[in-house]
């Protein structure tokens, strides 16, 4: 019998595989542990925006000086948006230069095209908005229509969410006019903050930066469940505006996320709602959740392209995405009395009957109860021989 830890001196290949031999015939038994699925990184924004000088390209980002090795003598409100992540938590994002001034639609749009292979899932665009003053009688068109055009490439994709700025207005009516012209079918993939931040060297800067920290830190800590909020910002000497209590409970009930200062506390962010009017997506971690669970689900599904669609696959399917689900019901991502209640995976002949395999997919249910949220949310996974697939909630 071959133990764990023992090591086999003899092998031949048969069929292009190592195979161990053994000196007699006999039972032998050979005992290995499949690979674990690597744990997908939460909390990795990708920033977007101005800089003097530095690669076109994607590049990812590890430590704070980082930015500026890759970027000297940037101007606009990168470079604070960067330093503001890594101060709150922030431990490896990707920055993606800009060729023209924003907001160039097209600029966005080539940035956001930049970021298909990269693996964040957050998403900040500094440089949106100015920190000159804002004039409340300011069309907010141009600011609108690029964030929206950014909530539009993570609610395409799926599986990223955009940390979004306030304009440095110092007037609630004007960031609620802002707030009511992100609604629309992908609103629930971003979140809007408000006002801007006073950092180091009195600096006002946008607040996704820091945010996007926070977010990053929490994840490292406890998950994507747990809200990116009631955490203390590093690195932050004052807020531009100081809301007054009414205008505190107008943004609040509109679904914008407030950074507050609180005597003896600091500053914290107040609040983790989505811009989305749908009940079922106006809490932040019900979205990020999902977006967890469709990386997830997308990466393995991924690998299963050249297998043969049959019953062994169906079981293989059931039992990886059971086995991720329970981790996530574990750390409390998901609710019911039982794992039972918070999860099913459906790969079966029912979701995959003979008309369906001929076509070269092979479709899962998977069902989740989110703790954020009363409703059921049901995935439908559909996995063809070309690689793509369509999801649907």
């Amino acid at each position: 019998m071959v133990r764990p830890g023992l090591e086999l001196t003899t092998s031949r290949r048969v069929d292009g595989e190592l195979m161990a031999t053994y000196p007699a015939p006999g039972l032998y038994f050979q005992v290995t542990a499949p690979a674990s699925a690597q744990a997908l990184r939460t909390g990795v924004p990708a920033f977007l925006g101005r800089a003097g000088s530095g690669p076109w390209t994607t590049t990812p980002l590890a430590r704070p000086g980082d930015f500026a090795s890759a970027y000297p003598g940037s101007s606009g409100y990168l470079a604070a948006a960067v330093d503001g992540f890594f101060a709150n938590g922030g431990q490896r994002c990707h920055v993606v230069r800009l060729r023209d001034d924003l907001p160039a639609p097209g600029a966005l749009a080539a940035g956001l095209a930049a970021l298909e292979d990269a693996d964040a899932d957050l998403v900040c665009v500094p440089d949106l908005v100015t920190a000159s003053a804002w004039p409340d009688t300011a069309d907010l068109t141009a600011v609108t229509d690029r964030q929206r055009q950014v909530l539009d490439h993570c609610a395409a994709r799926g599986d990223r969410f955009a940390v979004l700025d306030a304009v440095p207005s110092g007037s609630a009516s004007t960031v609620l006019a802002q707030r009511a012209a992100l609604s629309g079918p992908s609103a629930a993939y971003g979140a809007l903050y408000a006002p801007w931040l006073v950092a180091d060297g009195n600096l006002m800067v946008p607040p996704c930066g820091h945010v996007s920290g926070v977010y990053a830190a929490v994840d490292d800590a406890s998950g994507t469940q747990r809200a990116p909020a009631g955490i203390p910002l590093s690195t932050v000497l004052d807020v531009q505006v100081h809301w007054a209590t009414d205008d505190l409970a107008q943004l609040s009930a509109a679904g914008v996320n407030a950074v507050l200062a609180l005597p003896g506390r600091g500053f914290r962010i107040w609040g983790a709602r989505t811009v989305s009017d749908d009940p079922a997506w106006r809490d932040v971690t019900a979205r990020r959740v999902v977006a967890e669970i469709v990386r997830r689900l997308e990466t393995f599904m991924t690998d299963l392209v050249d297998e043969p669609n049959d019953v062994r696959l169906w079981v293989r399917i059931m039992r990886e995405l059971t086995a991720y689900l329970e981790g996530l019901y574990r750390r409390g991502a998901l609710r019911g009395d039982s794992a039972d209640s918070a999860f099913f995976v459906k790969c079966d002949s029912e979701t995959n009957p003979p008309d369906t395999g001929a076509t070269g997919q092979v479709v899962t249910q998977v069902g989740v109860c989110l703790a954020a949220q009363a409703e059921v949310l049901v995935l439908t996974v559909v996995r063809t021989a070309d690689g793509s697939d369509v999801r649907a909630a």
